[in-house]
């Protein structure tokens, strides 16, 4: 099997989390760049991802969408990266636990909160995430007194649990509290994070060329 491994995104996207990820491997990887409403609902990449969105990474035969699902499979992929407990480590609970709580409470209730929603405390109950002041709150207790989500050293976790605080924080559906703010200023500036931004950046700017 071959072990290729390819990238379908957009440069304005949840890509954006992914390439981050990518970048942190150290390994080699093609892009396939696909367009909102045009290559993305094309034939050869619903294949890909019937859903027709990005991201997506094809790693020989394995295809792996939903960017927590990527930075999960891809840690284990590659566990010379160290970006993983490894399997029987006990850091492997709060690394599960974190990674996918951005995937289920942070996504859902500061998506709610960009979209104008409010749940009503009455329906608190019948929500996963309950409400969007508890969901700041417990992420804000998962990083307190500490520089990453798990043990002493990064993974994974921080990818996508600390992108999901960077662009909140950008849209306004993530509070601009101080442990956030030095959180995301310590992950973000890391090499990898650096360069992924300037490569989705350039591609936007190439773009942005091409259009007008």
């Amino acid at each position: 099997m071959s072990d290729e491994l390819v990238f379908y995104t957009h440069p304005m996207s949840r890509g954006r989390i992914a390439r981050w990820m990518l970048e942190e491997l150290g390994q080699p990887y093609r892009t396939e760049l696909l367009g909102y409403g045009t290559t993305m609902k094309a034939p050869d990449y619903l294949e890909v991802n019937p859903m027709g969105k990005v991201p997506a990474v094809r790693h020989g035969d394995a295809v792996v969408t939903e960017c927590a699902a990527i930075c999960a499979y891809l840690a284990d992929a590659f566990p010379g990266a160290g970006l993983a407990p490894a399997p029987g480590d006990p850091l492997r609970a709060p690394y599960y636990r974190w990674l996918f709580f951005g995937a289920g409470p942070i996504e859902a209730a500061a998506m709610n909160k960009m979209l104008g929603f409010e749940v009503p405390e009455e329906r608190r109950g019948n929500v996963g995430y309950g409400c969007y002041d508890d969901v700041m709150s417990t992420m804000e207790t998962a990083i307190a007194g500490k520089d990453y989500l798990v043990g002493d050293r990064f993974t994974a976790a921080d990818v996508y649990f600390g992108s999901h605080i960077g662009w909140g924080m950008s849209f306004g559906s993530v509070e601009k509290r101080p442990g956030f703010e030095a959180y995301w200023e310590r992950i973000s500036s890391r090499p990898a994070a650096v360069r992924a931004r300037e490569i989705d950046d350039a591609l936007l700017a190439e773009q942005a060329g091409t259009e007008s």
